[in-house]
């Protein structure tokens, strides 16, 4: 017996491997996308020891000092250190486009896959709602929440998910349609399947690689929803370290001590180029029909 599952646990760590070298060898800039997120996550988790200062800690005498072996990034107007603030910026970054993502897609592929299987009068009410939702860009929606529910960490987060509840809706809805019409799902109710239980246990398992291309294409999304945000003061609410509240900061001094915007825009730019591009790789393996030429 025991034999038996440690064979079977090689055989599933070779198959993983194996897929990942696959993967490796045909998206090789879907892998690196995923290798760069992979590495905003370490560094957000271990911000605390590998950032060289304390990213809040002012030193006014050493304002504006450009990038030194002593500041590897430099200075801010504060004299707070550039690169400790965008090492901890990740861990902004990493949680609100983590959970906003989560929390959307979730929310949003739950609405669709119901409203997709019951269809009639469920499904007319329910898509006209979140036609109003999307009539409303997704910035300007997210602006308009915070701006009622006011800076927090936890606010932006749902400020984020809620835009995307509508765009999640819409795929999964649509793959949720064209399953209900097969025909073992018309067998699971020919045999007394309640609707619940053929959603949850038919329809839903089909619908997986769809959530998970969703999810992994609007990270990127969500990271750039939430710099833009703080970038006009609506997002996690200072001292604590954003990069597009550097980037806000930054505006003052660009002719004087540029690298305040270049490094945090450069760390917004790579992520976001990451998420799209991991998100793209994953989408063209586990949809062929979505794939481009």
């Amino acid at each position: 017996m025991e034999l038996s599952r440690a064979q079977s646990t090689e055989s599933a760590r070779q198959q993983t491997w194996t897929a990942m070298l696959r993967f490796f060898r045909e998206k090789p800039l879907g892998a690196i996308g995923g290798l760069i997120f992979l590495l905003m996550v370490v560094v957000a988790v271990t911000a605390p020891w590998i950032s060289p200062y304390d990213p809040i800690s002012n030193d006014i005498p050493n304002r504006l000092t450009s990038p030194s072996g002593e500041h590897l990034l430099g200075t801010d107007h504060l004299g707070r250190d550039v690169l400790s603030r965008v090492i901890f910026g990740a861990q902004i970054s990493a949680l609100v486009g983590i959970l906003a993502t989560s929390i959307g897609v979730t929310l949003g592929s739950l609405i669709g896959l119901t409203s997709g299987y019951l269809g009639k009068r469920v499904d007319m009410y329910v898509q006209r709602v979140m036609d109003m939702m999307m009539s409303f860009p997704s910035l300007i929606l997210a602006m308009a929440i915070m701006a009622v529910m006011g800076p927090s960490v936890m606010n932006v987060i749902f400020a984020i998910a809620i835009p995307t509840i509508p765009r999640a809706n819409r795929v999964v809805r649509s793959v949720a349609m064209a399953v209900k019409e097969f025909q073992y799902v018309e067998a699971a109710k020919a045999v007394g399947g309640s609707q619940w239980r053929v959603i949850f246990h038919h329809i839903l398992p089909n619908c997986t690689a769809a959530f998970l291309i969703l999810a992994t294409s609007m990270l990127g999304t969500a990271i750039l929803i939430e710099a833009s945000l703080s970038f006009l003061g609506l997002g996690v609410p200072p001292p604590a370290p954003s990069w597009g509240r550097s980037l806000s900061d930054a505006t003052q001094f660009l002719y004087q001590a540029p690298w305040l915007a270049i490094f945090p825009g450069i760390a917004i730019s790579m992520i976001v180029f990451a998420a799209n591009m991991f998100g793209d790789a994953l989408r063209d393996i586990w949809d062929p029909r979505l794939k481009r030429l």
